[in-house]
C-alpha cells in the first residue's frame, strides 16, 4: 500500500541513516562517508564529544581527537548531520553529560538535534525496561531475566545520571524502536511522535535494522528497494558503519553495489533531522496513544527476541 506522504521535488521515497559511532576511527569510516557523499547521500553521523572517565574495550574516536573533529566538521560542511550517541563510550554522570553537550555546541555550532542511546551507558534515557510499558514490560523482564530492570537512569530524577531536563531542553529527536521492515514508516506512520508518559523526550523516531553489514544489505536488497519506492515510504536506517562496511582497504562489495543501485533511484536522500522535520509538517504533532504504543512495543519485542 502506497504511503500518503508526498515527498519534495517529486521524489518517490526517502532514505537516510543514523550511524551509531561505536568503534568509529579515522581508519574505518572516512572512506564510507566519502562513498556516500559521492553518491549524493546526506545522512547523520553521531559522535562522542568527550573521553570517558573509565576505559572500556569497545570504543572508538571521540571529539578529544583533533584530526577526527576536523573530519567531522568537513562532513558537516558537506551537508551531513552530526548527532549524539551519549557523552562518551562509557557511562557519564550528569555533569559530564552537560559538559559533553556544551563541547558539542562549541565544536559544531549548536546542540545535536537527533540522538540515540548507547547500550552500555547508565545515563540512557527511557532505556532497558523503561522503553516499554505494562504487560510488554513484564514480558521483556521475564524473557531477559531482569538484566535491564531499572538499569538505565537518564530519566530518573535524583540519580547521579539524571539529565532528562537537559535532554528536553537541548535535543529534539530520540531514537527508540528498531524494526526489520525497510519501510520504517510502515511500522510507525505517525512518527516523529510525542509520548506523554515519557516527558523528557520531545519527539521519538523509529528506525529500520541495519546494525551490521549483513542486516543492512538485507534491508536494502534489490527487492526491498523496489518495494520502498512502490510504497512511497521512508527508510531511516540504524547502522554501525564502522563495523565491517570498510575493511582491508576496501568497501564491502555488497554494501557498495546496493548503495550504488539505491542512489540511482528517485529517492530523497537527506539527514535524519531534515526528514523528521518534514514528516512533522506532514503528520502534525502526534501524541502516541496507549493502543498505538502497545502495538509498537509488541512488534519491537518480537523483533528483539528474534535477533537476540
Amino acid at each position: 500500500m502506497k504511503q500518503s506522504i508526498t515527498w519534495p521535488d517529486g521524489k518517490a521515497f526517502a532514505f537516510t541513516i543514523f550511524d551509531d559511532t561505536d568503534y568509529a576511527t579515522m581508519d574505518n569510516v572516512p572512506e564510507v562517508y566519502a562513498f556516500l557523499a559521492d553518491l549524493g547521500f546526506r545522512t547523520t553521523k553521531s559522535a562522542w564529544p568527550i573521553e570517558a572517565a573509565a576505559p572500556v574495550l569497545s570504543r572508538g574516536a571521540t571529539c578529544e581527537d583533533e584530526e577526527y573533529v576536523a573530519w567531522l566538521r568537513d562532513l558537516q560542511a558537506r551537508g551531513f548531520e552530526l548527532g549524539y550517541h551519549m557523552a562518551s563510550y562509557a557511562s557519564s554522570r550528569r555533569g559530564d553529560t552537560i559538559r559533553a553537550l556544551d563541547r558539542f555546541k562549541q565544536l559544531f555550532g549548536g546542540y545535536p538535534r537527533a540522538m540515540s542511546n548507547h547500550s552500555g551507558c547508565i545515563e540512557n534515557i527511557y532505556w532497558g525496561d523503561a522503553r516499554i510499558s505494562g504487560m510488554n514490560r513484564l514480558s521483556f523482564n521475564v524473557l531477559t531475566a531482569l538484566r535491564y530492570h531499572n538499569r538505565y537512569q537518564g530519566h530518573v530524577e535524583g540519580s547521579d545520571y539524571f539529565w532528562g531536563d537537559v535532554c528536553r531542553e537541548r535535543i529534539e529527536y530520540v531514537r527508540n524502536f528498531i524494526f526489520p521492515d525497510t519501510n520504517t514508516l510502515k511500522a510507525v506512520p505517525f512518527m516523529p511522535y510525542r509520548d506523554a508518559s515519557r516527558p523528557y523526550v520531545n519527539y521519538w523516531f523509529a528506525a529500520s535494522d541495519g546494525a551490521e553489514k549483513r542486516a543492512f544489505a538485507a534491508c536494502i536488497s534489490e527487492a526491498n528497494q523496489e518495494r520502498l519506492e512502490e510504497e512511497g515510504g521512508a527508510c531511516l536506517m540504524y547502522a554501525n558503519l564502522a563495523c565491517g562496511f570498510y575493511a582491508g582497504g576496501q568497501l564491502d562489495e555488497r554494501f557498495e553495489r546496493l548503495m550504488r543501485r539505491l542512489s540511482r533511484r528517485n529517492g530523497w536522500f537527506v539527514p535524519v533531522s531534515t526528514l523528521l522535520d518534514y514528516l512533522r509538517q506532514q503528520n502534525g504533532d502526534h501524541v502516541i496513544t496507549k493502543d498505538e504504543r502497545h502495538e509498537l512495543e509488541k512488534q519491537w519485542l518480537h523483533h528483539r527476541l528474534r535477533v537476540g
